[in-house]
């Protein structure tokens, strides 16, 4: 049970079609990993300047920062209000879950500097690594070292906020998590994407000239073979967001 707690989703993407009609946005894909019996679930389109206000927050048990087509280190308007409720977050000690821009964006929030990924973009199922404090961190979960996570990206955390723990890593990305005290973590993944999801979305950034046919046409034979671990992650989120760690 959820015990009427309330969370909110901080959504810093426009809709997809596809997403739209067939999860009910972004939104609807978080709800469907995170929601649990009796808890309410908010939605606040931040990209469109929809924000919570200030008297607000403190009803809400924890927030969840989405992915998005914008860079971390831009300065839009958005994204600078998005940093200032950050920092009010983090005073009052709420729960923070950034996925992908997300992630980013609450390492620059809290100190932290973000960029184009040297090895640029990251798309398919990646195998992270845990370190062995996030092992510790997670272990009434029983999960395994490593985890398989749908990734598509080609910014990244190039440095750690100053208080801040790497709890997991990549072949291609050093801090494909963090942490910040107990109340904060990012997640470089999208735990939440199902295959579908980024099958479409590589779609889109081939239509869009972000990548080359030839490499779109790899990433989907490389997708048929391996499948992320859906379950761990939904474990491991709801979990930290819920403060059962």
């Amino acid at each position: 049970m959820g015990g009427g707690k309330r969370f909110a989703v901080l959504l810093c993407a426009e809709d997809s079609d596809y997403v739209k009609k067939r999860y009910g946005g972004y939104y609807g894909v978080f709800v469907e990993m995170l929601a649990e019996e009796g808890e309410t679930w908010d939605v606040f389109r931040v990209a469109n300047s929809e924000f919570p206000d200030d008297d607000e927050i403190g009803d809400f048990d924890g927030f969840v920062i989405t992915g998005s087509c914008n860079d971390a280190h831009g300065n839009d308007v958005w994204i600078c209000r998005l940093i200032s409720l950050l920092n009010k977050l983090d005073s009052l000690k709420k729960k923070v879950l950034g996925i992908c821009f997300g992630h980013q964006i609450l390492s620059r929030a809290l100190g932290g500097k973000t960029g184009r990924a040297v090895s640029g973009w990251d798309i398919g199922v990646t195998t992270i690594h845990l370190s062995s404090s996030s092992s510790k961190l997670f272990s009434s979960l029983k999960l395994p070292t490593t985890l398989s996570v749908i990734e598509c990206h080609r910014d990244e955390v190039r440095e750690l906020p100053p208080k801040a723990e790497v709890i997991a890593w990549s072949e291609k990305t050093g801090v494909e998590m963090f942490r910040h005290g107990d109340h904060m973590m990012g997640i470089q993944g999208h735990p939440e994407y199902t295959k579908d999801i980024l099958l479409h979305l590589i779609d889109r950034l081939m239509q869009r000239s972000f990548i080359a046919d030839s490499y779109a046409d790899e990433l989907k034979a490389k997708l048929g073979k391996v499948e992320p671990d859906k379950d761990a992650w939904k474990k491991l989120c709801t979990s930290f967001l819920k403060g059962r760690l």
